[in-house]
Formats: C-alpha cells, sequence, structure tokens
C-alpha cells in the first residue's frame, strides 16, 4: 500500500514537473524549426498554431515572404496557409533552396528574431532573412519573415 501511494506520488510530481516545462513551450528558434516541419507536412492545423497569421497579411508594401518587385497581398489567412503548403509559391521557393537557422535574439521576454539563411547553391547565392516573433497568449508566434539581403 505504502509503496502503491510512493508511485502514485512520484507519478504525479512528474506530471507536474513536465507540464510546468511545457507551459513555456517551444523557443523562437524551435517555432521556426518547426514551421519548416509543417510545411513539408503540408499540416495547416500545426501552422495555424505557429503563425500570427492577421499580422503577416498586415504587410502590404512588400512580399511577406519572397523577394519580388511586385508584392503579394493576401486578403484571407486561407491563402496564407495555401501559400506556404502543397503547391504554393512560397513553400516552392523555400523548399528549392537549402535552410539554415541560425541564431536565435530575444529583445525582450515577449520579443524574438530568428535568422534563417536561404542558399541557391546553382547561383552560388544566399539570401538573409530575419523572422520576427512575438508571443501570443505565452506561445511564440511568427509574424513576420523580413528578407535582410542577398550575397
Amino acid at each position: 500500500m505504502k509503496s502503491s501511494r510512493l508511485i502514485l506520488v512520484s507519478l504525479l510530481a512528474l506530471l507536474t514537473a513536465g507540464c510546468s516545462s511545457d507551459s513555456e513551450g517551444p523557443s523562437p528558434k524551435e517555432t521556426v524549426i518547426a514551421l519548416f516541419g509543417a510545411m513539408e507536412k503540408d499540416d495547416q492545423p500545426a501552422l495555424i498554431y505557429l503563425l500570427d497569421l492577421p499580422e503577416l497579411m498586415k504587410n502590404l508594401n512588400e512580399d511577406y515572404a519572397l523577394q519580388t518587385d511586385s508584392p503579394r497581398v493576401f486578403t484571407s489567412p486561407e491563402q496564407v496557409l495555401e501559400d506556404l503548403t502543397g503547391e504554393g509559391e512560397t513553400k516552392k521557393i523555400w523548399f528549392s533552396l537549402q535552410r539554415i537557422i541560425n541564431k536565435e535574439y530575444l529583445a525582450s521576454e515577449e520579443n524574438a528574431t530568428v535568422d534563417v539563411t536561404f542558399v541557391d547553391k546553382e547561383r552560388s547565392r544566399g539570401y538573409m532573412t530575419r523572422f520576427g516573433l512575438h508571443k501570443v497568449n505565452g506561445k511564440w508566434k511568427i509574424y513576420s519573415f523580413k528578407t535582410v539581403g542577398g550575397r
């Protein structure tokens, strides 16, 4: 009887410890890694969890994810999700390049960036990007795919 109580108390302690570490959720860098995993699997529900879709749609002056002369404007979250999955333009381009997820920078407890380099091996060219993340309801969400520059 005492041993079963001890086992029960130990299990409860482990569950409580596990829950407290899970409440923090993934780091900004882990969130970006999860984004590419969800894109690869065409997992739109996971993307909804990882992206701040309303913020991504606010960018009207330049394409939110591609270097283009004329920015695409998305009028619904579904359009953003379709662009990042299946045969979406951004997914096709990003997955045609080598993706290197670099360092994360915490600006505050609520804001961070993660540098991502896209490498076009055929053209010997790299594109530096800085994904912007902020906390929404305690979880990191990506709100920007800002291109920093190419070299």
